[in-house]
């Protein structure tokens, strides 16, 4: 064996055994009895140490990774479903709110295998997970920082033996993603096209609210991919993009599967003082693969009863509940 770093810093430690194991290289964390004797988790430097054979692939992945002498990103903690879900999240810049708590709501818990596209640190995955226990999520990141909170949060959490987080673009996946292989596909997209988008917001920010290399189409097309014939895709967008989410999962006749049993869920923000609700903001759209049912148009929740939460959405966002779709 050789040892390829030491750090008193655990959530880097379970950060570097990711990145390794998606290029399946086996490490080994040397001193953990130590430091626990020592009476302090943090008291003795922990090694992180691979095989012979393996040490110069190791090298090549935390180069490339930028984790060779990096410390992870300065993090806050949040609290989601009241609670009972701890986040971690970046200490500045885009932080994730209510649309993963929706999104992880509007799926079903009977899934067998759900896979979340562009997890992020974790929220939606999470939030599902708490709710489907018998469930094992995938969550797919491209940005490393972000896989790397979201690994600690299910460390916190006691769910690393029931999600699992790739690092990759939807672009050129990992391996390990089976096309098909999946009930359930749930992803909560950049809203903005980068012609309509601030580029001067930090890279972080822009990556999470603004299509990169990956547009719209090739979301929705990597989603249907990933779902098994006659599964579920559901998505969060908003609302002034229906009509392409729309056209782009329905798709050229012919040319693909059929997608049907498209359900729209409108996120109405409030309602006014004369009653009126206001323009959706968000919209929950959920569509089968292999299906050729028509469209329909749910009721939808309001989100805020003045300045507070609305009873329906209350229940999502605190006790947990599931959305009626």
């Amino acid at each position: 064996m050789r040892e390829l770093l030491r750090t008193t810093n655990l959530v880097r430690l379970s950060w570097v055994q990711a990145l390794l194991a998606e290029s399946n290289i086996h490490a080994v964390v040397l001193d953990s009895h130590m430091s626990v004797l020592e009476g302090s988790a943090n008291a003795i430097p922990r090694r992180l140490a691979v095989s012979d054979a393996d040490y110069a692939a190791a090298v090549r992945v935390l180069e490339e990774s930028g984790e060779l002498g990096g410390e992870p990103p300065e993090r806050a903690t949040d609290g989601l479903l009241g609670g009972r879900i701890t986040l971690l999240q970046p200490e500045n810049g885009y932080r994730a709110a209510v649309d993963p708590v929706l999104l992880a709501a509007a799926v079903p818990a009977q899934a067998s295998r759900v896979l979340d596209v562009g997890c992020g640190t974790g929220a939606a995955a999470l939030c599902y997970a708490e709710r489907a226990v018998d469930a094992e999520v995938v969550g797919l990141e491209l940005q490393p920082e972000m896989a790397h909170l979201a690994i600690e949060s299910l460390r916190l959490n006691g769910m690393e033996d029931r999600i699992s987080i790739h690092i990759g673009s939807l672009l050129n996946p990992p391996s390990a993603l089976a096309a098909g292989g999946f009930d359930e596909v749930m992803a909560n997209p950049p809203y903005l096209p980068a012609d309509r988008a601030d580029l001067r917001m930090p890279p972080a920010d822009v990556a999470a609210t603004v299509e990169g290399d990956a547009a719209l189409s090739d979301w929705i097309d990597f989603c249907l991919k990933m779902a098994a014939p006659r599964g579920y895709v559901t998505m969060i967008h908003r609302a002034d993009r229906l009509d392409e989410m729309l056209a782009l999962f329905r798709g050229p006749v012919g040319v693909a599967p059929p997608v049907g049993d498209i359900v729209v869920f409108p996120i109405w923000p409030r309602v006014d003082a004369d009653g009126a609700l206001r323009d959706a903001r968000r919209v929950i759209v959920r569509a089968r693969k292999g299906a050729k049912g028509p469209m329909r148009l749910a009721a939808g929740m309001v989100l805020h009863d003045g300045d507070e939460f609305s009873d329906a959405a209350d229940a999502v966002l605190r006790l947990g509940r599931p959305l009626a779709i």
